[in-house]
């Protein structure tokens, strides 16, 4: 079956790209292209019309790439045409009546990984690569999708085979000159390998939060310049600013950019006793947010000293804190010594747009410690089932026979498989394209 499908944005604009895959890629394009493709080697380029019968559609270009030599591992035609959403619409339905069908989402991708181009961890991180919204996610991204992941795996999995083979070996032929498998030997080289599926697994949060950004909220007392960060941050007026305290009621929320890192902000209401039934609720979520968030960041007014509702503030619990010491440009009256529980603190002045180093902060914080690896849900899952069966294993190890050990360990094997995608169900791999755009 070969399929067709758009592979740019379908909007207006000065270029479409229209994809086509399969073993009669070539033979459809042909046949609406007036320039002869059915000679063309691979990785060439050839001008000329897109008709339906006599009428001109589009001056197009038409790329080739021959099997095994192309994305997906199948003969493969790429239109690049005008970028109206009219004529990419048009040549698709020439190519569909001529015999290509649409392709469905991850389609080109899915062809790729079940043709043997890439392991299904290339494959996910194609996605990741695309919905990139910052440079740290990028470059991560683009490591998973080189191989650094696939190998770091295949390491791992190539010792468990190594060691599965050594037993079945010394259980299989004990007559044979064949090196003693002990015990203790085995549980060392498990010991080592489910340590360092571990190590990969526990880059999952820092996966998360690379991928879908820094779940951020912003705390303080009543104008000490929350509203005015996230509007400094936002890059607009996200949040209403005004001199009169208890403004920020309720939660607002916005994704922005500093530096590379993506933060997922919430502005939220200013943290002081009141007798306001309305933002004392504010507060309220304020402060439950503030405790399930990955970052909270705690605006301070450098020209007030500090008070009971800054100590009720450094006593919010968080898996990470930044302090921000605002109005840095007016005379200092807050004692910075009194602070407490904070991973940094920064000097800032909102409203001059000046926000110190918070960038450089934030990228040591979740940028430059975390793994090199971007982990998804799947992948983790399967890490942490090969990790128990080795524990699992490790635990058996002088109580049940090495024959019953080995079933539990290629329990584990399998997990590391299903990972890579070399031992893998169609039901899985049906779920991961799912979730790809269409045209990739």
């Amino acid at each position: 079956m070969t399929v067709a499908a758009l592979s740019t944005p379908k909007a207006a604009g000065g270029l479409a790209v229209i994809r086509v895959s399969g073993e009669d890629a070539i033979k459809i394009t042909d046949s609406i292209f007036l320039s002869d493709l059915s000679e063309m080697e691979g990785y060439t380029c050839a001008y000329g019309r897109i008709t339906d019968g006599e009428e001109i559609i589009d001056d197009v270009i038409v790329t080739v790439f021959r099997a095994p030599h192309s994305y997906t591992g199948e003969d493969v035609t790429e239109i690049s045409c005008h970028g109206g959403i009219y004529v990419s619409e048009r040549i698709l339905s020439l190519l569909y009546s001529v015999g290509a069908v649409p392709a469905a989402p991850g389609e080109f991708t899915k062809r790729a990984f079940l043709n043997g181009k890439m392991d299904l961890t290339r494959a996910e991180a194609v996605m990741d690569v695309i919905s990139a919204q910052g440079g740290a996610y990028l470059r991560k991204a683009e490591n998973v999708r080189e191989g650094h992941l696939y190998r770091k795996i295949s390491s791992y999995r190539e010792r468990l085979t190594k060691l599965l083979g050594s037993i079945s070996a010394w259980i299989d032929y004990p007559d044979e000159d064949i090196p003693e498998v002990t015990d203790e030997a085995v549980i060392r080289e498990l010991t080592l390998i489910r340590d360092g599926l571990i190590r990969i697994a526990a880059g999952y949060d820092n996966s998360r939060i690379i991928r879908n950004g820094v779940d951020t909220v912003i705390i303080g007392k009543p104008n000490v310049g929350k509203s005015t960060l996230m509007n400094a941050l936002s890059g607009c007026d996200r949040s209403i600013v005004t001199s009169v305290p208890g403004t920020t009621r309720d939660i607002i929320e916005e994704s922005v950019r500093v530096g590379d890192t993506v933060l997922r902000i919430a502005d939220t209401a200013g943290i002081r006793d009141t007798s306001d039934i309305v933002e004392s609720a504010g507060i309220e979520r304020a402060l439950a947010r503030a405790e399930n968030a990955d970052l909270v960041i705690a605006v301070f007014d450098n020209s007030e000293a500090f008070t009971d509702d800054d100590r009720r503030i450094c006593e919010v619990k968080a898996n990470r804190k930044i302090a921000c010491i605002n109005k840095s440009d007016e005379e200092s009256r807050f004692d910075v010594s009194l602070l407490s529980g904070f991973d940094s603190i920064v000097h800032i002045s909102a409203k001059n747009g000046d926000i110190g180093d918070l960038s450089g902060i934030l990228s040591d914080m979740f940028i430059e410690t975390a793994d090199e690896f971007l982990i998804n849900e799947r992948q983790k899952i399967c890490l942490d089932t090969a990790a128990d069966r080795i524990k699992e294993a490790i635990d058996s190890i002088g109580n049940i026979t090495l024959d019953a050990v080995n079933i539990v360990l290629d329990e584990a094997l399998y997990s590391l498989l299903e990972l890579t995608g070399e031992s893998v169900s169609e039901t899985v791999v049906n779920e991961v394209f799912s979730r790809f755009c269409v045209g990739k």
